[in-house]
């Protein structure tokens, strides 16, 4: 069994890419967070009536990030330029 209080690091994306391989890269992974919290929200609101406040919020979030994301891609490739991403992800037990 895991040590409780042992975090726990996994590279997730970890190379460079033109813009064209970025843009399917990183929008695929943030379309998908999206779509889970808009079906969180959904459900939520089938359940109980009204919308979920933390998934609404984390829609908005993910939504500037990926006009964001968008917009340093366009740059990147009207300059000819790859991009470097790394992404991490942390994982620590922790009680509900």
């Amino acid at each position: 069994m895991p040590d409780r209080s042992e975090k726990k690091n996994y590279c997730l994306i970890n190379g460079s890419f033109n813009a064209d391989a970025a843009r399917h890269v990183l929008l695929s992974l943030i379309n998908h967070k999206i779509n889970f919290h808009q079906l969180s929200d959904w459900s939520h609101r089938e359940r109980f009536g009204k919308e979920n406040p933390a998934a609404v919020k984390r829609v908005e979030e993910l939504s500037q990030t990926r006009e964001d994301i968008m917009q340093l891609l366009d740059q990147a490739a009207a300059m000819g330029l790859k991009l470097s991403i790394k992404s991490n992800i942390e994982i620590e037990m922790e009680p509900e």
